[in-house]
């Protein structure tokens, strides 16, 4: 079977609820091509409605974990309708993410770089290979990465950011973590045993206070503090009319594991 003939995003699940989304375009460096984005938007779309997922994975085959958008495809076709289209379609499916309602990690193998980069950077949780790079290296070839500028400015401060974008270098996944764009390094041959860490400590718990708290999390940095607070403490009174932060909170007074409800 030819890689055109194979899925660009192949999708498993676990018994646990983890979905994997694996980008498989190895040969290109998993470069975001206009159908590998139609594809993984239409995966993210539908964990949003399945309750059995509890976290999702994006990881990439090959050495690449992701090179961007596809610049032989961006080129073919050189008309401002069509970039426009394009930037808004690659938009929806960074957006889709947030607002999933369980944690998205991205497992970064090797070099994200550009939109790869901001896929990184739009994940709600990042772990990455000692061996990973990290650029937004569009002006390199005449083109300033804005949209990968939007999530990458997001994460890191805004000097760090404005120079990765205004240079093109790459930085080491060491210093992706320090700036903040990931949340753990490990050893290649370690990468999987620190992802598992990660997701066994976001599965134990309870799938409604996660979902609960991850879409305050996002709306509320939009908002200025008093608004902020406001709409935390509502948030928290339901979350504390929740069974499982009921059950929760009863099993501290008690000094006893809780006993939550499987989901």
């Amino acid at each position: 079977m030819s890689e055109e003939e194979e899925p660009l995003i192949m999708r498993t699940q676990d018994a646990r609820g983890v979905v994997t989304l694996t980008l498989n375009r190895p040969k290109a460096f998993n470069a975001l091509s206009e159908a590998m984005l139609v594809q993984l938007k239409r995966e993210l779309d539908s964990i949003g409605g399945d309750e059995s997922v509890r976290v999702v994975v994006v990881a990439a085959e090959g050495k690449a974990f992701c090179a961007g958008h596809d610049l032989k495809e961006m080129r073919a076709d050189p008309s401002m309708g069509y970039y426009e289209r394009l930037f808004a379609q690659c938009s929806e499916v960074m957006l889709a993410i947030p607002r999933l309602p369980v944690p998205v990690i991205a497992r970064v193998q090797g070099i994200a770089t550009a939109a790869g980069c901001q896929l990184v950077a739009m994940c709600d949780l990042a772990v990455a290979s000692s061996a990973a790079r990290f650029a937004v290296s569009g002006v390199n070839v005449g083109l300033f990465c804005s949209t990968p500028g939007v999530a990458l400015s997001r994460n890191i401060l805004r000097k760090q950011a404005f120079e990765m974008l205004v240079t093109g270098d790459f930085i080491s996944a060491h210093d992706a973590k320090t700036r903040g764009l990931v949340n753990r390094v490990a050893e290649p041959e370690q990468l999987d045993a620190e992802l598992e860490n990660l997701v066994a400590a976001i599965i134990s718990k309870p799938r409604v206070a996660i979902a609960m708290g991850k879409e305050f999390f996002y709306r509320q940095a939009e908002f200025g503090i008093t608004a902020a607070y406001d709409v935390a403490s509502q948030v928290m009174a339901c979350n504390m009319m929740d069974e499982a932060a009921l059950e929760g909170v009863q099993a501290f007074i008690q000094k006893r594991p809780p006993r939550w409800k499987k989901e």
